[in-house]
């Protein structure tokens, strides 16, 4: 099954997320290791999530200057993951360099660019010296990363059918912020179910707690098939 379900394993250690990467099938999902996890527990979780037949989504946001975030995403392909991101905002020489690495390798991930993080409301951007509306920096960045060769980028649902239009049907739309019906939104602003997010024209769910808090995972997920096979 090509699934469109990526479980964020958003834990602080690699025991609790082996734990629940266990819980789960890799017919079903895909999963995300982020910063901390990565941080503190290395290449080595990677490798034991590939072990066990996951794919998996790098999720370290890269954003420095050109030359090491090349080496970043070279290094990432190296490892085996399935997809990579970079932040969008990083620009042109960024984007182009992560683009030709990867190009350069005999793996070849999805590189994937973040827009504007979910967790962001317009205010936020507007704090930042930023005034335009979420859905035209999004936009704008997502127009940034097709030129420079990226597959496609993280968005919220929000504007997914505005990049749809824009971009077409071959660039790939990530969205997290995904929460099954009758969840916590926490610090998520802009948060939508798993048949809406499709609906709108996601390609690829990032879902984490309303998974990995569920007293049995695994049901959960299959929970999140059943809706989605229902729409």
């Amino acid at each position: 099954m090509n699934s469109p379900i990526i479980v964020a394993l958003d834990y602080p250690s690699k025991a609790p997320a082996l734990a629940l990467a266990e819980q789960l099938s890799p017919r079903l999902c895909r999963v995300k290791v982020g910063k901390e996890l990565f941080t503190r527990s290395g290449p080595g979780i990677v490798e034991r999530l590939q072990a066990m037949g996951f794919e998996v989504f790098l999720d370290l946001k890269f954003h420095d200057i050109p030359n090491t975030v090349a080496g970043a995403v070279r290094a990432a392909a190296e490892l085996g993951v399935w997809m990579v991101n970079v932040h969008s905002g990083g620009g042109r020489r960024m984007l182009e360099a992560a683009v030709e690495a990867l190009d350069k390798g005999s793996h070849r991930p999805l590189l994937i660019g973040v827009t504007v993080l979910t967790s962001l409301s317009a205010e936020d951007l507007l704090e930042l010296g930023d005034t335009r509306t979420i859905e035209e920096r999004v936009l704008a960045l997502a127009a940034l990363s097709a030129a420079c060769g990226l597959d496609g980028v993280v968005c919220s649902a929000m504007e997914t059918v505005a990049l749809r239009r824009a971009r077409g049907e071959a660039f790939t739309l990530v969205t997290p912020g995904i929460r099954l019906a009758g969840d916590d939104s926490e610090d998520q602003r802009r948060v939508v179910t798993p048949s809406r997010a499709l609906a709108m024209g996601s390609d690829y769910l990032v879902i984490g707690r309303s998974i990995t808090s569920a007293a049995d995972p695994l049901a959960a997920l299959e929970r999140v098939h059943t809706e989605l096979a229902a729409t």
